[in-house]
């Protein structure tokens, strides 16, 4: 259940990541036709696409951490016998657990004084919260399935992103 409901928010993280691409895109296409051809710009139009970029990178972490398809240097990894290999991952998902626990702290503090100080952006005028709290919430979202990750490791469940279909516990 907790496998379909993650796979079910990640999609929709997928639909959201691509709809704020074409949102940016068309954003910067307006950007361009109205400087070149009306001597017209957007100013805010700058602003918005970096904070649609803050947000689709944290948020692309958290798809890359359900799926298993975040950069990690496993080469050694896979040539260790199955309990030590086992042994280095929860070693590996407690540190990410720690370490985004961490982030989410301090990313939360500081969104939480961008908004306490009703800090905006310089052009668009823009709460500052939002796109700080995009670094929060994608770092929440990563502890959670690190967790979850932690379940399904001690339980023998494979993870994903893991190069064999077998349970971890296999001695294959």
């Amino acid at each position: 259940m907790l496998h379909s409901l993650f796979e079910r928010i990640t999609r929709a993280i997928e639909a959201l990541l691509a709809l704020a691409f074409i949102a940016a895109v068309l954003m910067n296409f307006a950007n361009v036709v109205g400087r070149y051809l009306f001597g017209v710009t957007f100013g805010w139009a700058d602003e918005v696409q970096v904070f649609i970029m803050v947000w689709m990178a944290f948020l692309g972490a958290v798809v890359a951490s359900w799926r298993g398809a975040h950069l990690r240097m496993d080469m050694l990894l896979r040539l260790l016998p199955s309990p030590l290999r086992r042994t280095v991952r929860a070693l590996e998902l407690v540190v990410l657990v720690v370490a985004a626990s961490f982030v989410v702290v301090q990313s939360w503090k500081y969104a939480a004084t961008m908004f306490r100080l009703d800090r905006v952006s310089d052009v668009g005028q823009i709460p500052m919260w939002i796109p700080h709290g995009g670094v929060a919430i994608g770092f929440a979202m990563i502890a959670v399935i690190s967790l979850a990750q932690c379940w399904d490791l001690f339980t023998g469940r494979a993870l994903p992103g893991d190069r064999k279909s077998t349970r971890l516990n296999s001695s294959h």
